[in-house]
């Protein structure tokens, strides 16, 4: 989908009404429409891009300044006793809306500890697969700089090395 029919690309131009709480020149805030709680938010980048992993370094960092303002402004607003602050990348993580955003939901101690640990079961992975995922993890994250994808170039040392790359699999 392109930033002409996507939603949320239609609603920082103003051609779709949203309560707006915030914006700057790359950001855009507005209370979500389905929330989970009095004040939960959608933080926005105004230019379109999907993931956060398609966004540069400069646009994320701007959009968390943002998210930061958002949530404190909504934290204060709500006198909510604290924050979750959510964000999902494709439809296998649960993104329903094809443009990065992050939830800012108020939460208040009332209502119990919903979280991340509460929703996802958690998954007990020996110590030899923990060091194997920590070790292709930094590996990876090596190199990744300015760039909005992955590089795929490979060298001369890595093309040799294809055949022989370990792999990483996990049941669920």
């Amino acid at each position: 989908m392109d930033e002409k029919q996507c939603l949320f690309c239609r609603i920082a131009r103003g051609e779709i009404p949203s309560k707006k709480v915030y914006e700057d020149s790359e950001s855009f805030a507005f209370l979500d429409i389905n929330p989970r709680n009095p004040g939960h938010v959608l933080v926005i980048p105004k230019k379109h891009v999907v993931t956060i992993t398609e966004a540069s370094e400069e646009d994320v960092s701007s959009l968390a300044k943002a998210l930061r303002r958002v949530a404190i402004a909504a934290q204060k607003a709500t006198n909510a006793d604290g924050l979750s602050i959510l964000q999902n990348n494709g439809h296998a993580a649960g993104q329903i809306v094809a443009h990065l955003h992050f939830h800012v939901i108020p939460r208040f101690s009332s209502e119990g500890p919903p979280s991340l640990e509460a929703v996802l079961q958690v998954k007990k992975f020996d110590e030899e697969s923990m060091n194997r995922i920590a070790s292709l993890i930094s590996e990876n994250a090596k190199g990744i700089g300015e760039t909005a994808k992955p590089n795929t170039e490979k060298t001369e040392k890595e093309s040799a090395a294809e055949g022989k790359k370990e792999e990483i699999s996990f049941e669920f």
